[in-house]
């Protein structure tokens, strides 16, 4: 019984020690300046990924309303432009001048 009795006070006395060097650590400076620049890394990160989503948000919605009708538009000119070709092979005319070319003299 003794040597129960030895093992039981000296873990109480070793988990005594270690809460208070726990403690101590915690209270640390190193500690606490460690985990205020952990807490305003995760700070600036999470500011910088809500701005990232704001620009892309905007980026993204001033394609679709500027540059995606523009597309269409282009290849809906490219589409008449190859018709037009098409038909005039057709009926055996010759070929008409590109439409983006100027007048010649």
């Amino acid at each position: 019984m003794s040597s129960r009795g030895k093992k039981n006070s000296a873990s109480n006395g070793g988990s005594s020690i270690l809460a208070r060097v726990s403690s101590t650590i915690s209270e640390s400076p190193v500690v606490y300046h460690g985990k205020k620049a952990a807490s305003d890394a995760a700070t600036v990160a999470h500011k910088l990924l809500k701005s990232t989503g704001r620009a892309a948000w905007i980026a993204g919605t001033t394609f679709l309303i500027l540059v995606v009708p523009l597309i269409i538009e282009m290849d809906r000119e490219q589409q008449m432009a190859e018709l037009e070709m098409q038909q005039a092979s057709l009926l055996g005319s010759p070929a008409a001048a590109p439409a983006m070319a100027g007048p010649q003299k």
